[in-house]
Order: C-alpha cells, then sequence, then structure tokens
C-alpha cells in the first residue's frame, strides 16, 4: 500500500524533478549546438579549409566539456529524484512525463551526434590519406630527385680571400 506523503517531501520531489528537467534542457540544447557544429564542420572537411576546420575543432572541444560538466551534475540529481520517487506510486505526473520526453529528445541527439562524429571521422581520414598521396606524388615527381648538389661534384680547395680597402 502506497504511503502518504507529507507536503515537505513533494516541495522536494517538485523542487529536485524542476531543477533535473532544467538540467536536461541545458544538455539537450548544448548537443544540439554540437550537431550543429559537426554539420558545418563537415562541410569545412569537404572544402579542405583548414583555419575553419581547427575553429570547428575548438569550439567542439568546448561544447564537449561543457555537456561533460553538466552531466557531472544531472547524474547525481537523477540518483537524487530516482530515490524520491517510490515504485509504488500510479502514474507519472506531466513535469515527470516532460522528463522523460526530454531524456528520449537527449538519447536520440547523442544518436544523431554519434552518427556525424563517426562520418567526420570518415571524411577526414579520406582527406589524410588523399594529402598523403598528393605528397608522395611530389616527391616522385622532383626533377631534383636523387640528385646531389652540382656544388657536390666539385672539389673545391678551402681558400682565404682578403680584401683590403
Amino acid at each position: 500500500m502506497a504511503e502518504k506523503l507529507t507536503q515537505e517531501e513533494i516541495d522536494e520531489r517538485i523542487a529536485v524533478l524542476h531543477r533535473l528537467r532544467k538540467l536536461l534542457e541545458e544538455q539537450r540544447d548544448k548537443f544540439r549546438e554540437y550537431l550543429i557544429v559537426l554539420e558545418k564542420q563537415q562541410g569545412k572537411i569537404e572544402e579542405e579549409d583548414g583555419d575553419a576546420l581547427f575553429a570547428h575543432t575548438e569550439l567542439e572541444s568546448q561544447i564537449v566539456a561543457n555537456i561533460s560538466s553538466l552531466q557531472k551534475v544531472i547524474d547525481p540529481m537523477q540518483k537524487m529524484y530516482n530515490t524520491t520517487v517510490s515504485s509504488a506510486e500510479k502514474k507519472p505526473s506531466d513535469a515527470e512525463n516532460d522528463v522523460i520526453r526530454i531524456q528520449t529528445d537527449l538519447a536520440d541527439l547523442q544518436k544523431k551526434v554519434l552518427a556525424q562524429n563517426e562520418k567526420n571521422r570518415n571524411l577526414l581520414k579520406i582527406h589524410i590519406s588523399r594529402v598523403s598521396e598528393e605528397l608522395n606524388g611530389l616527391t616522385m615527381q622532383n626533377p631534383y630527385r636523387g640528385r646531389r648538389s652540382v656544388y657536390a661534384e666539385r672539389a673545391v680547395a678551402g681558400t682565404m680571400i682578403t680584401v683590403e680597402a
């Protein structure tokens, strides 16, 4: 049988739920931002724009750091919420449904981010191998490849030059 909750317990649950929801929304927004950066990064990889790619990489690392920081706060908040909610309760409230919906959106965004990240990595691998092949081709086309310096063929003894004014 379900036990009767005090107003203090209900208020605590509501506060935890609202904080958890806010944190999840922030994290969802960060993942959306990250996905946009990854999509733009794909374009810069295809355009072979190294400077813009570097800037996107810097922005990406900042976003990942923010997501990681948020996750460090969300994990304990999620545990706290789970301990305050008994499994014997009836149907979830609207706020709880919102949290579940946000978590589902977040999971979908995480999958999209991972897929885009994989796509960008593959594009970078292809680009790096193409550049490597071009560099190898340039060394093969070098007309001076394998030749010694023209100065190395003459034997020149060291001489001393005196300059007088």
